[in-house]
């Protein structure tokens, strides 16, 4: 089969390589139909390279239909459409009984000690193939999927995988009261959809980027915006002349590790790209720093006794965090990446023909998957209008 393979920094391949298997009678075979490119496929692209291989397959975001189920499998019948979730997850265990598939005791990645495993996310995740590939081997398959009708467009499931349920549990952390108000930074794909499920529920959102068109694809949708690159004083003072000098409610960090405005830290990222993998592991593993100038202006941003909800990736070891500020401000903190079933009931009745949260329109590129390169290229430049890319293995 065709997959999407990581060839080395800022490398992106097409190959051939083996078609996946039924390796444990728990496993099912689906057929990709589409398959989107995270945000957070762009950290294996530039700053977490030391824990890929060549040849790793990539992708968490799938949309597909059953081909094959193992002898175990009991809620998958081939012809099922289904989405894949990013993480793998057994949904038995005491993490998954309590709503944290994230954490799954089952899968969990001990060695790195790291949460449950993850789909095409190298080897501090357990270096799963993923789903940027014309088919995907899904291992605890009863739980690991989300059956969807037949009939719609998959851009209507597919953010199901990833995007929504981030997106949403990154709302939920925030805990804004009703009718408040929220600080989003970074309009990515997440951040994008923060806003909309934010705006949904009738809060007053504020979207914070610098890349014009993700400001305008926000502002079209009716929600303020601030761009960063328009102002000349910092962010949260903006933004607390917009609220009575207070800041706001909440704010959501969707922007992570990768921040602008972050130089030094920029620098040690860069610089442990270029070392060799074990030694490269080390520093990240052990030492690691992130660019932490929006996570910074969250804890300026929000009001104090507000909330700080982190669903940006965050990869360091050693960042230093203004304890002083946090404390006086008395800031809470939320964070983790999403657990998708969690949620995955609250957001199906937003995915009806009234389309209330866009998703049918939220992609600005549809590709084929040999133009994965191409593809991965103008994500990580910002080019070309490029904000949610899907890949089409069917093309």
């Amino acid at each position: 089969m065709k997959a999407v393979t990581w060839q080395g920094r800022r490398k992106i391949g097409v190959e051939n390589v083996p078609d996946p298997r039924i390796e444990d009678p728990a496993d099912a075979i689906i057929r990709v139909t589409s398959s989107g490119i995270c945000g957070s496929d762009l950290h294996l692209y530039e700053v977490l390279g030391a824990f890929m291989s060549e040849g790793d397959v990539l992708g968490h975001e799938p949309i597909g239909v059953v081909e094959e189920v193992g002898a175990g499998v009991r809620d998958l019948a081939v012809g099922d459409r289904v989405v894949i979730p990013f993480q793998i997850a057994c949904g038995h265990c005491f993490m998954c009984d309590h709503g944290l598939s994230t954490q799954c005791e089952t899968t969990q990645v001990r060695e790195q000690g790291s949460g449950a495993a993850l789909f095409g996310y190298s080897k501090l995740y357990g270096q799963v193939p993923g789903g940027q590939a014309e088919y995907l081997r899904v291992p605890h398959a009863d739980f690991t999927h989300i059956k969807v009708p037949d009939g719609p467009s998959d851009d209507r499931f597919l953010y199901l995988s990833d995007v929504l349920p981030t997106a949403w549990q990154a709302v939920e952390y925030a805990a804004v009261p009703e009718g408040g108000s929220l600080t989003v930074l970074g309009l990515g794909p997440i951040g994008d959809m923060a806003c909309r499920v934010a705006a949904q529920r009738g809060l007053r959102v504020i979207g914070v980027d610098l890349v014009p068109e993700r400001l305008r694809r926000v502002a079209d949708r009716g929600i303020e915006t601030i761009d960063l690159s328009a102002i000349d004083q910092p962010i949260g003072d903006v933004v607390r002349d917009l609220t009575e000098g207070r800041g706001t409610d909440a704010v959501i960090d969707a922007v992570g590790m990768e921040a602008h405005g972050s130089p030094i830290a920029a620098m040690a990222q860069r610089s442990a790209a270029f070392l060799p993998d074990a030694l490269a592991q080390k520093v990240v593993g052990n030492a690691g720093l992130d660019r932490l100038a929006a996570l910074h202006n969250a804890i300026d941003i929000v009001r104090r006794g507000g909330t700080i909800s982190l669903i940006g990736v965050y990869g360091g070891m050693l960042d230093p965090m203004p304890m002083r500020i946090l404390f006086d401000k008395q800031i809470q903190l939320r964070m983790g990446q999403a657990n998708v079933k969690r949620w995955v009931e609250d957001i199906m009745p937003l995915l009806g023909d009234g389309d209330p949260l866009g998703v049918e329109t939220f992609a600005t590129h549809r590709l084929p998957l040999d133009a994965a390169p191409e593809a991965y290229d103008i994500f990580q430049r910002q080019a070309d209008g490029a904000i949610k890319i899907v890949l089409d293995p069917t093309a």
